[in-house]
């Protein structure tokens, strides 16, 4: 009771992506709805700060309430993504500043830039808070299909890469580069002792939710029986 959550979320062009069941952006904003619903209750208050793209953040305040909470979601679910890429190191940081009473932070990104920009700020964020990254990803950021030549154009700065999927060896190259990325976005979550949720486009990300959350429950509930 009267916990107070904060969402850092991520919309940039990035998110604007997605080859299965769901864009990527469609997952943020589950997540967001999810936590909303999670914590709203019991004089819970909720607020947000929301990137998209180059350019400042937007903030919403938190206060409590349900009808507070579905303004939240409407005001996510209304940003659109700007040119430029967001500064997620910025935005969570704006967590951090000014200092708030503990609570719980929720970051909802795809955290594809490096982790030596995100990762500071993170760590610091947990040193007084409890943390949960929310990764969302699209299994084409995993692995490429042999579907022969694709125009594949970067969402955020509009250049535009012609990619030959026909090469073995280059879905191979693009295999092991995306599993060293997503394995060095795991190592610095786990350092800084947070931990993460996944939700991919082609996956149900209520079960995946409703999972974690049963987990974490689990977790909390052996340590106190100890």
């Amino acid at each position: 009771r009267e916990l107070e959550t904060w969402l850092a979320v991520d919309l940039s062009a990035s998110l604007d992506f997605g080859t299965a069941r769901y864009l990527k952006r469609d997952l943020v904003l589950a997540a967001a709805a999810a936590m909303a619903h999670l914590t709203v209750r019991g004089g819970n208050r909720i607020g947000a700060v929301v990137g998209s793209g180059a350019g400042p953040v937007r903030w919403v305040p938190a206060r409590a309430g349900r009808r507070h909470a579905q303004g939240l979601l409407r005001a996510v679910a209304g940003t659109v993504a700007r040119p430029g890429t967001t500064d997620l190191g910025g935005l969570i940081e704006a967590l951090s500043r000014p200092p708030r009473r503990r609570g719980l932070a929720v970051v909802i990104s795809d955290f594809l830039a490096p982790p030596e920009r995100w990762a500071p700020q993170v760590r610091r964020l947990a040193v007084r808070h409890e943390v949960l990254a929310v990764e969302v990803v699209d299994p084409r950021e995993l692995e490429l299909p042999d579907v022969g030549v694709l125009e594949l154009v970067d969402p955020e700065t509009g250049v535009v890469h012609e990619v030959h999927t026909g090469d073995r060896r280059l879905r191979r190259a693009y295999a092991e580069a995306a599993a060293a990325q997503r394995a060095a976005i795991e190592s610095a979550l786990r350092a800084a002792g947070v931990p993460r949720l996944r939700l991919r486009t082609d996956s149900d990300w209520l079960i995946d939710i409703v999972r974690h959350v049963a987990g974490r429950r689990h977790v909390r509930t052996r340590g106190a029986a100890r």
